[in-house]
């Protein structure tokens, strides 16, 4: 169950649903007027949706215009107009409207509208994951957005800087990912595709030794032959084939046996590398191009910072340095011009194409600031070594050492920026190794024995196969236990401390560590269906939506990079006129330099010092390792707007069942009534309540096992069982009419109930549980008090959120007594009874309206629409997939505690944003004018352009370290300090 649990709780939301900012709830569809649910139901699974291309929309108000003229039409279920891409996206009936209708409704609103595609259901689009290589700022990442959102077929295209990748909607019949990749390509950067379409049940093979394309063809007719093989797409370029398959038919053991067994074993057939290694491999690869680009540049760029900073100082050097080669070029001058030149323009080569393609674009990015500011040392140095070349009189001074040094410290920082930036994604990386490389498939025999053990690649694994798991080993598959009992550590996943004793019909999750015995464990959901693919799948969602206080660094970034140009010439300007002027005094300016240099070096230092990236780093490195954080704990966080709304939390709405109790009755008190063994009591009791299907039949009977030893006890035998709903059951257990129920039924049998068990029964019911008489011929014997009982430190976790000045409410369906009963016990003053599930969803927006940012907590369907109109919907990781798929965040562990770990973590990442925010905005503040030299008249301090390229590199590590802080995160005291007290449920 907690497996099963586990993969719902990871569901992703694709396609149409993303489309607005929250999701749409599945259980409550809108009609078009004058249509019934029933009608509806008809008409639900045929809806189309329409993309119009819609020209002339200038503002926020031409959009709502183009949107009321479509939901004024019959048969729509949803219009989303966005006008900075010109679009409108429509979900309609096409049993009430049409596509050309809707389009005449845009046009007879005055704007010009063009049908792009039309009935686009959920299997029409496929998703994308590209990684991006050589962004650096918040413009890049704009930039590649930009381009992705403008080809036509892309239905969503989200663009991470940290992370470096973009994932893409998009419609195959329009696109495919190869265009995709190109347009990425246009902008200027690399582009490597990690995935394509729906990974769910699709294996990628690498088959050595094809050398044609005919018998790529062959191994093709072969695996479609295969029952349950779905869809084969072949890279004859790469020798990879990609199958999409039904899991339950068939598998990737299959798919490998065929693939050779065509060749006459020429053919070797292996699984093509996982997502996370080729990830792996890309990133490593763009940390080792700086890493060499730097060392490439230091072997030229040390000889010149030598030959012009140090050697100069050492008497004959200086002398062999200065000697005249054509009239006053000297030997250190060509020196320096030939070893600077492979630095600026082949080891420096990638910020002339990302500034080209950039400006191409029509955006500027920090490659274009780079390029101005060397280009402007190197080139005006070359200008003085030829002007010194043909003039007797001219001694000019070079800038050559500006430019080498600038790009090395360029490409440093760029170095520790990827490297540091690869750390932030290790939660991922350590998600993804969970997994153990091998496994051990059981073959069984005729009669069930184990007829054979191989050790297997634990990818090949196929749903149904047995595995055995031995003492210390990971846990290869989702699945439940078949036979052996055992002890597993599933803190990896669930974030649970203590190890989960397994025995037969246990579920176990793929990833855990087995403690000590040997279990055989059925597989039930592999490869990219198990939980902990659907948790990754999650976390790499949740690290590409963009939280909302990301928009103030893209809206900084849009002028950015043009103002730094704009106070960079003026400061330049401004110098070289007060020097023309004289309008500071010449002893200002180093004997080494005239007017023009000092104030092309002040120029330069503002162009250089300038660093959009780490106003463009301080919200998703922080994201990144945050939702990592919380994967880690037991939390999943669905992205950044769910990690920045869940911080500004001022109230907490909780659902009953399921939330603040453990959603399961048990028996809490049993009180004897006649002279008798409490064990024979329970025997008679269970003898006739196993018979019974009914929630608390079940709890009576799971509490009387407490006093067997055996796992599956055998009870006595009921005859003539009656069970009358509502009331009770009855039946002769070892010769004894045993009756089982309310008081009614008793009643109905001329039992006397005494007054001791009445009052028993009001006790029970004023402590919100349910009081069970049990008669035994025709005598009271006793009173069974069952419960559902507080999960364990609820009324702790309470508390803990009244310190935190966060206000607690119970918004339940069950009736008031016993709501009332559980809200005192937990300590939660405010309550709401026996509501409906929409009822829940108008209290939570009336309290949005009050001024409150609300958070729901809850589990089940009832819960879905409280959990979609709350500002943080936190979902309960045992309730079920609709409750989760709603929303924001999933606590795995079903642990109360876990709302407040929620909260705390997103308190102290959006600390740590605020942290980058502030080092990015004053570093920007403050290094600018220091550069421009304004300090210079006061203290003749004066930045060098090679030092301000240093602070600027600087400047993007340490936002990213301030972010990896975070990893270091600890839930707060208050919860270490808790003294649970366990419920004992046999």
């Amino acid at each position: 169950m907690a497996s099963k649990l586990l993969a719902l709780a990871c569901f992703r939301s694709e396609g149409w649903d993303q489309l607005s900012s929250r999701p749409h709830y599945p259980s409550m569809p809108t009609y078009p007027k004058g249509v019934t649910a029933e009608e509806g139901s008809r008409v639900e699974g045929s809806e189309a949706r329409a993309l119009f291309s819609v020209v002339g929309m200038a503002c926020s108000a031409c959009a709502g215009s183009v949107e009321k003229a479509i939901k004024r039409l019959p048969g729509i279920r949803e219009a989303v107009v966005d006008v900075l891409n010109n679009r409108a996206f429509v979900l309609f009936y096409p049993t009430f409207v049409n596509d050309e209708t809707i389009r005449e409704a845009i046009e007879d609103a005055g704007f010009e509208a063009t049908l792009f595609r039309d009935e686009m259901n959920e299997r029409s689009i496929q998703v994308c994951r590209i990684t991006v290589t050589g962004m650096t700022c918040t413009s890049c990442s704009s930039t590649v957005e930009s381009a992705l959102q403008a080809i036509p077929g892309v239905l969503k295209a989200q663009v991470a800087l940290a992370t470096c990748e973009a994932e893409v909607h998009y419609n195959p019949n329009i696109v495919n990912h190869n265009q995709i990749l190109e347009a990425i390509e246009d902008t200027g950067f690399e582009a490597t595709l990690i995935s394509s379409g729906e990974d769910i049940n699709k294996v990628e093979l690498q088959v050595d030794g094809v050398r044609t394309e005919h018998s790529m063809r062959v191994i093709e007719t072969s695996l479609k032959a295969l029952p349950g093989v779905q869809d084969i797409e072949l890279y004859p370029e790469l020798n990879k084939i990609s199958v999409s398959f039904k899991p339950d038919v068939t598998g990737p053991r299959n798919f490998i046996k065929v693939t050779e067994k065509i060749g006459s074993r020429r053919f070797k057939a292996k699984l093509f590398s996982q997502q996370g290694e080729r990830r792996d491999t890309l990133q490593g690869k763009e940390i080792k191009q700086y890493y060499r680009s730097f060392l490439w540049s230091l072997v030229f760029t040390v000889p010149v910072f030598l030959t012009s900073m140090v050697l100069m100082y050492i008497p004959g050097i200086k002398h062999g340095l200065d000697t005249k080669v054509v009239n006053m070029l000297t030997v250190g001058q060509i020196i320096r011009w030939v070893l600077s030149t492979p630095v600026q323009f082949i080891i420096g080569r990638r910020f002339y194409s990302g500034s080209y393609k950039a400006l191409r674009h029509g955006s500027a990015n920090m490659d274009v600031l780079i390029a101005l500011g060397t280009n402007a040392a190197y080139f005006y140095s070359v200008y003085s070594v030829l002007r010194a070349a043909s003039s007797p009189h001219f001694e000019g001074t070079d800038f050559f050492e500006t430019s080498a040094m600038l790009i090395s410290f360029i490409l440093l920082g760029k170095y520790l920026e990827v490297f540091t930036k690869g750390k932030t994604s290790n939660a991922i990386a350590k998600l993804m190794n969970l997994t153990p490389d091998t496994a051990i498939l059981l073959t069984l025999d005729d009669e069930g024995n184990v007829a054979n053990e191989e050790e297997i690649d634990s990818r090949l694994i196929q749903k149904n196969d047995l595995i055995k798991i031995i003492p210390g080993a990971k846990v290869a598959s989702d699945g439940f236990v078949v036979w052996g009992q055992s002890h597993v550590n599933e803190s990896m996943i669930t974030g649970e401390a203590r190890p989960v004793a397994k025995r037969k019909g246990d579920p176990v999750i793929g990833g855990t560590v087995n403690e000590n015995g040997v279990l055989h464990v059925r597989a039930t959901r592999v490869g990219s269906e198990s939980a902990l693919s659907q948790i990754v799948r999650l976390v790499e969602s949740a690290q590409l939506a963009k939280a909302p206080v990301q928009k103030f660094a893209d809206r900084i970034s849009k002028f950015f990079v043009p103002l730094v140009i704009l106070i960079s010439f003026t400061t330049f300007l401004a110098w070289f006129f007060a020097g023309r002027f004289h309008a500071y005094p010449k002893s200002w300016i180093p004997s080494s330099m005239d007017s023009f240099e000092l104030a092309l070096q002040f120029g330069i230092s503002v162009m250089v010092i300038a660093c959009p990236c780490a106003l463009g780093l301080a919200t998703p490195t922080a994201v990144m390792v945050g939702t990592g954080v919380g994967a880690s704990q037991g939390v999943l966080i669905k992205g950044g707007q769910a990690l920045e709304s869940t911080h500004k939390v001022q109230c907490i709405v909780f659902d009953k069942t399921g939330t603040l109790t453990i959603g399961k009755p048990v028996v809490v008190n049993t009180k004897l009534l006649i002279n008798m063994v409490l064990q024979e009591f329970y025997e008679l009791v269970a003898g006739l309540e196993v018979n019974s299907e009914h929630p608390l039949a079940k709890a009576i009977v799971e509490y009387a096992k407490k006093f067997k030893e055996e796992e599956n006890p055998a009870w006595p035998e009921a005859r003539d069982f009656v069970s009358i709903p509502g009331h009770g059951v009855k039946a002769i257990v070892r010769n004894k009419e045993i009756i089982v129920g309310n008081k009614s039924l008793l009643a109905d049998h001329n039992i006397a109930v005494p007054a001791e068990a009445e009052d028993i029964l009001a006790e029970a019911e004023g402590m919100a549980q349910t009081g069970i008489l049990v008669s035994i011929n025709g005598e009271v014997a006793g009173v069974v008090a069952v419960s559902d009982p507080l999960k364990p430190g609820a009324q702790e976790v309470i508390s803990i959120l009244k310190s935190m000045n966060i206000k607690s409410i119970v918004v339940t369906g069950d009736n008031r007594g016993t709501a009332n009963s559980i809200a005192r016990e937990v300590g939660i003053d405010e309550v709401f009874a026996e509501t409906k599930p929409e009822q829940k969803a108008e209290k939570v927006k009336e309290l949005q309206a009050a001024g409150y940012t609300v958070a729901m907590v809850g589990d089940g369907i009832n819960d879905s629409p409280a959990l979609v109109a709350a500002n943080v919907g936190m979902a309960i990781g045992a309730g079920t997939d609709i409750a989760i798929e709603a929303a924001d965040i999933v606590l795995m562990k079903s642990n109360l505690e876990d709302v407040i770990t929620a909260i705390d973590l997103s308190r102290r990442t959006f600390f740590h944003i605020r942290l980058n925010y502030i080092w990015a905005l004053g570093y920007n503040l403050l290094g600018i004018p220091i550069a421009a030299g304004v300090l210079f008249p006061l203290t003749g301090f004066r930045l060098p352009p090679w030092i301000a390229g240093a602070a600027m590199a600087a400047s993007s590590v340490s936002v990213v370290c301030c972010s990896l802080l975070l990893k270091y995160y600890r839930r707060p005291k208050k919860l270490d300090k808790l003294e649970i007290r366990g419920i004992s449920i046999e």
